[in-house]
C-alpha cells in the first residue's frame, strides 16, 4: 500500500509570543527591567533629598545644625521655625508681591511673545530675518551689563521699591520670542491663515481664533517655564526694591542671613515657605502642563 500525502499546508506557528516577552515591534508593550527601576529610583530620591534635607532642617535648632553629624530626620522645632521666618521676613507681603510679580510677567510673556512669534513665523515684512537674528542677539548680552542703565531709568521714573520696577522689564523675551516663533512655524498650517483672511478675519481675530488655540501647548509650556523663572529671581528683585518696602520671596529670604551669626534653621524655614507655592501650583496644573505638552508633540 502507498502511502498518500496531504496537500495542506503544515498550520502556522501562533503569533502570540510566550508570556512574559511583550508584543513585537509596532504594538508591543515595552516593561522596565529592573536596572530601569533602580536607576529611576536613585534620580527620584536624589531630586528629592535636598526639599527633603531642607524640611529637616527647618524643624531643627540652629545648634543641632552646627554638630557633626547632622540630623538625618525631623525635630520638634519646624512651626516654631517657621513663625518665626514669616514675622522676620514679612513673609505674607513677599509671597504675595512675588505671586503678582511673576503671574504678570508670565501672562505678559506668554502673550507678548506668541504673537511676536506668529508674525516672525508667518507673516512677510521687511527685515524680518534681520529683526529676528537682532532679537536672538540680545540672549548673549549678560544680564549685569544692563542693571546700571535700568537702575538709572527706573529711578528717574521714581520706581524704585516698586513693583512695576521688576515687571515691566521682563513683560517679553527673546527666548519666549524664538521659542513661539519655532513652534508656529511647524504646529501652524498657512493655508489656516489664509482660509481665514478669505473669510474676512482681522489680523486681531486671526491671532484671538486662528493662533492662540494652535499655539496652546506651547504657551503652557512658556508660562510655566517663565513663572517658575520669575519666581525664582533675585539679581534684579534684591537691586530694585527693599525687604521692608515691596520685597519678593527672594529679597525676604536674603533678610533672614543677615546678623552675626545667621540662624541656620530659620533661613531654612523661610525658604521652605517660598518653595512650597511651586510645589502646590505643580501638584495642581501639572497633569493639565504634561498633557499640553503631550498634545502639542502629537499635532507636531
Amino acid at each position: 500500500m502507498t502511502a498518500t500525502v496531504s496537500s495542506r499546508p503544515a498550520p502556522a506557528p501562533p503569533l502570540t509570543p510566550p508570556p512574559g516577552k511583550g508584543r513585537s515591534r509596532a504594538g508591543r508593550q515595552l516593561h522596565g527591567g529592573k536596572i530601569t527601576y533602580a536607576v529611576l529610583i536613585l534620580f527620584t530620591l536624589g531630586s528629592l533629598f535636598p526639599l527633603v534635607w531642607t524640611a529637616i532642617a527647618a524643624s531643627r535648632t540652629n545648634t543641632r545644625l552646627a554638630e557633626t553629624p547632622p540630623p538625618f530626620w525631623f525635630g520638634g522645632n519646624l512651626f516654631a521655625n517657621l513663625q518665626t521666618a514669616w514675622s522676620d521676613a514679612n513673609m505674607g507681603a513677599a509671597l504675595l508681591n512675588t505671586t503678582v510679580v511673576a503671574g504678570t510677567i508670565a501672562l505678559g510673556t506668554v502673550l507678548f511673545s506668541t504673537i511676536a512669534g506668529f508674525a516672525f513665523a508667518k507673516l512677510r515684512f521687511r527685515f524680518k530675518n534681520l529683526l529676528l537674528m537682532l532679537t536672538i542677539g540680545t540672549m548673549m548680552v549678560p544680564p549685569q551689563l544692563s542693571v546700571v542703565p535700568l537702575y538709572m531709568m527706573i529711578a528717574k521714573l521714581e520706581w524704585t521699591d516698586r513693583l512695576q520696577a521688576v515687571i515691566l522689564p521682563a513683560l517679553v523675551s527673546a527666548f519666549g520670542v524664538f521659542f513661539m516663533r519655532q513652534y508656529l512655524s511647524q504646529a501652524l498650517p498657512t493655508e489656516l491663515i489664509e482660509a481665514a483672511r478669505m473669510d474676512g478675519a482681522s489680523s486681531l481675530r486671526i491671532i484671538w481664533h486662528v493662533v492662540f488655540p494652535a499655539a496652546r501647548p506651547a504657551m503652557a509650556v512658556l508660562g510655566m517655564l517663565t513663572f517658575v523663572q520669575a519666581w525664582n529671581d533675585f539679581f534684579w528683585p534684591i537691586i530694585a526694591l527693599t525687604q521692608t518696602g515691596n520685597p519678593t520671596v527672594q529679597v525676604a529670604l536674603a533678610g533672614l542671613g543677615r546678623g552675626y551669626i545667621p540662624d541656620q534653621s530659620v533661613i531654612m524655614a523661610g525658604a521652605l515657605l517660598g518653595t512650597l507655592p511651586l510645589l502646590i501650583a505643580f501638584v495642581l496644573f501639572g497633569k493639565q502642563i504634561v498633557g499640553g505638552i503631550m498634545q502639542g508633540a502629537v499635532k507636531g
